[in-house]
């Protein structure tokens, strides 16, 4: 026994204090610690190898609630999975609060010792980075997902680059404004959101870089709220007239638009947005969006999903594949 642990502890790169705190299931091991130690376990032959008759391993996901279709849309590719993949993992999917900190840490606390592995959404934020070292300490591996988090032990990210996307926007955006000159707005989620800041970043380094003519005469956080999108759209428009381009960076798509639309001017401001949803398509074709940033939240679902499965199963393996920009036209519409 003793001498199978040694080699448990050699295998993983750990003391044998480690290992048997692992296999005995006790705190104060690190959840990719627990997981490369349960894999050495199963390759030195002292724990059997998951098989076809191993119990689907339970994963959770918790995505923000609200009127975001890019979140429903992912949702359902994940409940989709889950179906398709039901001999493997008992999957659930969770609604909560995205800009309240505090319903995030919870979430994550009623998973802990329920779930084998969890994917989040999450802001930045102090009170939730604590609640992921406390999840992972416990044994549950944490992964992100569209937006990261920095400083916290998190299993793995699965998303876009943010702050390429934002540069990308600004650089759209640059070439589509006549003259390159001329007032910017910005609209975000929230900057609490590392995603939102990294695009906002990326957005004002392009044009500081290519577009110095392009100023930004306003930020708005709207909290992907379509009325409060809508609303900081229009007395955006009163109080710039001469405003020549929008960039959404999160959702609220539908507001900005309606906005425009009701001021007559969705035909000469360049509006630039994220997510291909069936409502920014309809934007695209009627010349009210001129192009949309896409991620694929198909690609994110399966390899969050992946990531997990292999975490739960002692396998820490690689990061996960990184998920492409699409910059998507009225003349390059894909299916949905």
């Amino acid at each position: 026994m003793r001498q199978r642990i040694g080699d448990i502890a050699l295998a993983a790169g750990v003391s044998t204090a480690t290992v048997d705190r692992v296999l005995n299931d006790r705190q104060g091991v690190r959840g990719l610690t627990r997981a490369r130690v349960i894999a050495a376990a199963r390759a030195v032959g002292y724990l059997p190898e998951t098989g076809p008759d191993a119990p689907p391993i339970r994963l959770d996901f918790v995505l923000q609630s609200g009127p975001n279709t890019f979140m429903d849309l992912l949702a359902a590719h994940l409940a989709s999975l889950g179906a398709a993949r039901s001999a493997e993992t008992d999957l659930h999917v969770h609604r909560v609060d995205g800009f309240s900190p505090e319903a995030l840490a919870a979430s994550l606390r009623e998973l802990r010792g329920i779930s084998g592995g969890i994917g989040i959404i999450a802001l930045d934020h102090p009170v939730v980075r604590e609640a992921i070292r406390e999840t992972a300490a416990a044994g549950t591996p944490v992964l992100t997902m569209v937006s990261d988090i920095a400083e916290a032990p998190r299993l793995a990210y699965v998303g876009i680059d943010n702050r390429n996307a934002g540069r990308l926007a600004g650089h759209l955006l640059g070439r589509f404004v006549p003259g390159s000159a001329g007032e910017v707005a910005l609209f975000a989620g929230s900057l609490s959101y590392r995603g939102h800041e990294e695009r906002e970043m990326g957005f004002r380094h392009i044009l500081a870089d290519e577009f110095p003519g392009l100023t930004i005469v306003e930020l708005r956080e709207v909290r992907d709220d379509l009325e409060r999108s809508y609303r900081a759209a229009k007395a955006t428009l009163t109080a710039h007239p001469r405003l020549r381009g929008i960039y959404n960076i999160g959702a609220g798509n539908r507001g900005i638009a309606r906005a425009l639309q009701e001021a007559g001017r969705d035909q000469e401001v360049v509006f630039i947005g994220h997510e291909l949803t069936p409502h920014t398509r309809g934007f695209l074709l009627a010349g009210v969006m001129d192009a949309v940033i896409d991620q694929n939240p198909r690609v994110e679902a399966r390899e969050a999903v992946d990531r997990l499965l292999g975490a739960a199963r002692g396998d820490v393996g690689p990061d996960p594949v990184a998920v492409r920009i699409h910059a998507i036209f009225r003349e390059n519409l894909p299916d949905l």
